[in-house]
Parts: structure tokens; sequence; C-alpha cells
């Protein structure tokens, strides 16, 4: 009789769509590993890369909308990733790319953090694309994560209270997304205020701020996290808790490869509270 090997493994898979950090602070690195830290498989389509330091953005290179297109053809039909992440986009033709990968392999848990500025205050995406980023992409997923001046970009509003960022969300859901999570880090005030609009409630997420300089790559971390644990079958606020839970514990114990600010570590999910109007 034959001696069976080791049986395989399916592991759930996510994939991200995004731009290298060649300096491991955010993008496709700070995916890999915050996917790593919550047990599932991450893949990735590059839309480009970028060099970069702990200080600065000193270039950036996207990759062609022919090459995206072939590595989603690539991924999705093998891995089934259960998830997506997609961070930075560059510009209309990559925008559009990214858009028709995704309906050609019906993809599911769709996550957009729609990155526009980097933390050190390069632009990462094309003023032009901002009209196809609401036109072409966000109708197709299904939760968008802005901080709030992405959320200003996105809608040409200002946000200064409470109200103006419920507006804002339901403005942004109004473009097609599924549901909104405003991220309240930019905001002032001892507590952190993250809303989510799913087109019927409004939830907060309301938690100590954190003080600290590992402040690098904080969006792509959040909204990674937030498609890990969707992969993993959780609904979709309680993967938003447990997701603020994992950035929150990696705030608190920053580490600092660089001469700059520095990266949220690696930690256990430790969940804020939820409170549901």
């Amino acid at each position: 009789m034959r001696k069976r090997g080791p049986a395989r493994i399916r592991p759930v898979s996510v994939v991200s769509i995004a731009a290298s950090d060649s300096g491991g602070a955010s993008g496709i690195q700070a995916d890999l590993l915050t996917f790593a830290a919550h047990g599932v498989h991450g893949a990735t389509v590059l839309t480009g890369a970028t060099a970069q330091s702990s200080r600065a953005v000193t270039a950036i290179e996207p990759l062609s909308p022919r090459m995206i297109g072939r590595q989603m053809d690539a991924v999705f039909p093998d891995l089934r990733p259960r998830a997506v992440k997609i961070g930075m986009v560059f510009d209309r033709p990559r925008i559009r790319a990214v858009a028709d990968g995704l309906r050609r392999h019906r993809a599911s848990n769709v996550v957009l953090d729609p990155v526009l500025v980097s933390s050190s205050g390069a632009r990462l995406l094309a003023g032009s694309a901002l009209h196809s980023l609401q036109r072409d992409l966000l109708p197709l997923c299904d939760l968008a994560t802005p901080n709030i001046p992405e959320a200003e970009a996105l809608t040409g509003t200002r946000i200064r209270t409470a109200s103006d960022r419920r507006l804002a969300a339901g403005l942004i859901f109004d473009m097609g997304a599924g549901a909104v999570l405003l991220k309240g880090g930019h905001a002032r005030g001892p507590n952190v205020r993250d809303l989510l609009f799913d087109g019927r409630f409004f939830t907060e997420f309301v938690a100590p701020r954190i003080s600290t300089r590992a402040t690098r790559g904080t969006g792509c971390r959040l909204s990674s996290a937030i498609a890990a644990n969707l992969a993993l079958g959780r609904a979709l606020e309680d993967a938003i808790v447990a997701a603020i839970g994992h950035l929150r514990a990696g705030l608190a114990h920053g580490l600092f490869p660089g001469k700059g600010p520095g990266v949220p570590g690696h930690h256990p999910v430790l969940a804020p509270k939820a409170d549901t109007t």
C-alpha cells in the first residue's frame, strides 16, 4: 500500500491590488504583513512601485494597465481570493484596468482605501483620475475607507462636525460604494471616531487616541485587516472592530526602522467599543 503524503492545506487567500513601498511601511508590503498576522495567504497585483524611505517618496513608476490585468487573470482563477484590498491605483487607465479585472473575475469583499496623498505629502493619485475613481471603482467596492481629507476630496465638502461626517459618508455611499467607513484619525480630540454607514444605519467606533510617531501605513493596515477579517467570514461590523483593534495594538507598540516616522508593530487584536445609532 502506497504511503500517503501530508494533507494539502488550502488557506484562505486575500489579494492586495496596490503599489510597492521600498521602505516597507505601506502599500503591498504593509498589506502582506497584515495578511500574515491574520493567518491568511496574501497574493498581490502590483500597480507600480515607489522609491520611498521613512521620510519621503522620491519617485513613482506605474506598471502598464495590460500587466495589471494579466496579474489579475493569473491570481483570481487559481487562488480564488475571498477578499480584495485596493490601495494606490495611480491614474485613470490603471483604475479602469483594475475595475475591468474585478468585473471579469466577479470579485467579492472588495475594500477600497482611496489613497490620494502619502503621509509625507506626495500625490499618489492623478487629479484627473478622481472622477474615474468615483465612477469606475467605487461602485465595485463593498467598503470604502477614506480618511477625512480623502472624503473631502471625493465629495467636494468640508468636514468639521459630526453632521459633516455623516453627510460625506452618505455622499460617498451614493457614489456606489456598498458601505463607507469614514476614518477619524485626522480629526482632533481625545478620542478617535470612525464612522460606518451601510446605507441604513450609522455606526460609530470610539476609542481613546494613541499618541505615537508610528503613523506610516496605518490606512493600508486598517483596510487590509478589514479585508482579511471579511475573508475569514466575519460580518462587516465585526471585521471593522477586529481590524481597528489590530491597528491600535500595533500603534501602541510602534517600530522605527528608519530615521523618519515609524510603523505600527504586529500584535493581537484589541477591540474598541461600537455604538450603533
